[in-house]
């Protein structure tokens, strides 16, 4: 675990979804969910949500701050954009290739070209180089290649059909002060949203966008890694890391994410950077991509284990869930009798607060509520053939399967529908496709490599 000191200047900001709670000495919330206690004289600093550091001591409190997910990077420095290199990965797309050079006028750009039929020149006299692979060894590798190339200390690696938006190096460069980062992901949109189903589908629940939320970057929190297709990185953690690892193909921007974090370096995402990356085009390349990505879980697997569980809820949210599902006399006063359990086991962690039996009840609520979401979610999704197996078996289940997709759904038109305009019945139709080739994608990885582990929930 690294040490490094957050620089004077350097502000933190507690997020607006924490509660604080005896005048701001217990914080609730973050990502992931946690509570966090600080003396009397450490809540006093944070004073109306912000804290500054300007001290040994403040530096040591904001750093908790970021650690436990309660607050937010507020950085003011900025590295200089001199310190930059761009690394293009690219192979066959002259068009994009153009679109996106003509973004990054200015800066250091290093073209990797992943033996494009037609090989990629660019004029002399610029800013602009390339390195040839004469045969396509894949953008992994075409990284890698950049990244040994570059002599900066930070290098962005942006794929040739994504195009930045102006403002984009000035937000993710700042998190850099902090040295204890060593990566920073923007937010990726879509480039020009089709006006089509899937299209406006896609403009809402792109699997590239992921939200208007800042959060840090981590196995345990709302985000678990980042996409390869836009990424900000500190060279020498990346190099120290091995780079990214060629075997690992499509899941290799995820396994660089997690060594990193295994090493101590902490990961951010940014959304107020954006950049806007072009989109499936036909159903087919757009359910294949969604098969793919569920199909590369698989690898992950062997080398992570449990990080990969689909499924990760309090012992008492499973339990409490299933004996309520069934809907019996027995099965709710067990169910109601396990979340009292809960509750009173949270109420000793409020000890001290103004009136903590109405605090740990709104806390596991929300915990609670957030646990069967994730349970009819799975289902939904990577547990789907499971669910269409006991659908087949029991009209009970059928019904509670039929109720649940619907309810998945529309839970997640509502929180998404504003992007991409899509009425809750087209949403609900492409929710449950996107849900099924996904799944599909991690059940066909999973027999490939002959190991279920990726379907293992957390703690079995």
């Amino acid at each position: 675990m690294r040490h490094d000191r957050l620089p004077n200047g350097f502000g933190v900001r507690i997020d607006p979804r924490v509660r604080a709670y005896s005048g701001g000495r217990l914080l609730a919330g973050g990502s992931p969910a946690t509570l966090l206690r600080l003396a009397p004289e450490d809540a006093a600093m944070i004073g109306d949500g912000y804290l500054e550091v300007t001290d040994t001591e403040s530096a040591a409190v904001a750093r908790r701050l970021l650690d436990s997910g309660v607050a937010n990077p507020r950085p003011r420095l900025l590295p200089s954009p001199d310190q930059l290199t761009v690394v293009v990965p690219c192979r066959d797309n002259a068009d994009g290739l153009e679109r996106l050079l003509t973004a990054l006028r200015g800066h250091t750009v290093v073209v990797v070209d992943d033996g494009s039929q037609q090989p990629i020149r660019i004029p002399a006299g610029g800013r602009v180089s390339v390195l040839r692979h004469d045969s396509a060894r894949g953008a992994v590798a075409a990284r890698n290649a950049g990244l040994r190339a570059a002599t900066t200390e930070f290098v962005a690696f942006i794929d040739s059909d994504v195009v930045p938006r102006v403002g984009w190096i000035e937000v993710m460069l700042g998190h850099f002060s902090d040295p204890e980062v060593a990566l920073v992901a923007p937010r990726i949109i879509a480039r020009e949203p089709l006006d089509t189903v899937l299209g406006r589908y896609e403009r809402a629940r792109s699997a590239l966008d992921l939200g208007p939320r800042e959060t840090a970057v981590g196995t345990r929190g709302l985000i678990s890694h980042v996409p390869g297709a836009a990424l900000l990185v500190r060279r020498s953690a990346v190099l120290a890391a091995g780079g990214f690892d060629e075997r690992m193909r499509a899941a290799a921007d995820i396994d660089l994410c997690w060594r990193l974090e295994r090493s101590g370096w902490r990961l951010r995402y940014e959304p107020a950077a954006r950049m806007a990356c072009d989109q499936p085009v036909t159903f087919r390349e757009w359910f294949a991509d969604k098969v793919s990505r569920g199909a590369v879980l698989a690898p992950l697997a062997r080398r992570y284990g449990g990080t990969v569980a689909p499924l990760s809820v309090p012992p008492s949210t499973a339990v409490a869930t299933a004996l309520l599902a069934t809907a019996s006399r027995i099965g709710m006063i067990g169910g109601i009798l396990t979340l009292v359990v809960a509750l009173l086991r949270w109420r000793r962690e409020f000890t001290g607060v103004d009136n903590p039996t109405r605090a740990a009840a709104a806390h596991l609520t929300r915990a609670y509520c957030g646990g069967v979401w994730r349970i009819v979610s799975v289902l939904c999704r990577e547990y789907w053939p499971v669910t269409a197996l006991a659908m087949l078996v029991s009209r009970r289940f059928r019904r509670i399967a039929l109720a649940m997709a619907a309810t998945d759904g529309l839970a997640d038109w509502l929180a998404h529908y504003q992007r991409g305009g899509l009425g809750p019945t087209r949403y609900l139709l492409c929710k449950r496709l996107d849900d099924l080739a996904y799944g599909t994608g991690v059940w066909a990885g999973a027999c490939r490599a002959r190991d279920l582990t990726v379907l293992r929930p957390a703690g079995f």
